[in-house]
């Protein structure tokens, strides 16, 4: 009997710790496959209409130029570190989300049900997930010699931040943004997977409890990986843009104010800056994040 990531359908308890030790052990694989592509993403991200690089390819190439290929994993501490509980607190609200649709204890879910259960986790994983991100954009904002900020590293970098706009302006500057993107994110993100493997589950078989192989994990979870992105993208780009700026946004309505400026540079395309890179990185992130949760489940389950 296999355990997924998305815990459709559980037939059976699932032991907290091992729920723990597999999800943060997925997330970690996925951080570091998929660091150098988030690097590059959140420098075009960024940049604006007249930034350095011309595109993907001419940002790799500076950074491995400027700063070798160590700069890929620019500001990969942070996500690499804060993994472990931001995947238990996003795991745990999804399980919670889902049991409190289920028609009865361990009965099945709707697809629907599946997105709604996802949409709800994104909102309570944006508490640890928005100040995680905001170091790892500061860091990979700092690019080459000439860059204009000066952090050592993750914690040095939330010194400062507390030090000079305090813990709520600091810190957590683009919690809200960071929850509106997670809502459609999240529930892109888990009905992505489930739909997948639902589609590639035998039929006269039970999603819930049947093996699935290595190859059907892994196109499941590039499946809910890229169906995040693609819920999600213009979101993400305006919270890169709000975290990466030198104070804190102003206002109730500071994302609209955020989206009224890039719209201003160029229309629809300025949101979509970064996103082949992701999609590239979603790919292989998300399989490597799925794959490494359920084999490490099965492993801990037997």
């Amino acid at each position: 009997m296999s355990t997924t990531i998305a815990e459709t359908e559980i037939r059976r308890e699932i032991v907290p710790w091992h729920d723990f030790v597999a999800g943060s052990l997925g997330g970690m694989a996925q951080v570091t496959v998929g660091q150098p592509m988030d690097t590059i993403k959140t420098r075009l991200q960024i940049e604006g209409p007249s930034g350095r690089f011309s595109g993907p390819m001419d940002c790799f190439r500076k950074t491995i130029k400027n700063e070798g290929f160590l700069g890929l994993y620019k500001g990969m501490a942070s996500p690499l570190v804060g993994v472990a509980a931001v995947n238990a607190l996003l795991f745990a609200a999804y399980s919670n989300f889902k049991k409190l649709q289920e028609p009865f204890p361990g009965g099945p879910l709707t697809l629907d049900q599946i997105a709604i259960a996802g949409a709800g986790a994104g909102v309570v994983n944006a508490v640890l997930a928005s100040p995680v991100e905001l170091l790892k954009i500061k860091m990979q904002a700092q690019y080459g010699p000439g860059s204009k900020t000066h952090y050592s590293g993750p914690v040095d970098c939330a010194r400062q931040l507390i030090k000079e706009h305090g813990f709520r302006h600091g810190l957590m500057r683009g919690y809200w943004i960071s929850v509106v993107r997670e809502i459609p994110g999240y529930a892109g993100f888990y009905a992505g997977f489930e739909g997948m493997k639902r589609y590639l589950t035998p039929a006269g078989e039970d999603p819930a409890t049947y093996a699935h192989g290595m190859l059907s994990l892994m196109a499941s979870g590039a499946t809910g990986g890229v169906s995040y992105w693609f819920a999600c993208y213009p979101l993400d780009m305006l919270k890169s843009m709000i975290q990466n700026q030198p104070n804190p946004p102003k206002g109730a309505f500071y994302i609209l104010d955020a989206a009224k400026q890039v719209y201003k540079e160029g229309g629809i395309k300025p949101f979509f800056r970064g996103f082949s890179p992701t999609i590239i990185r979603a790919v292989p992130a998300a399989a490597a994040t799925f794959t490494t949760y359920e084999l490490v489940m099965r492993a801990l389950s037997t």
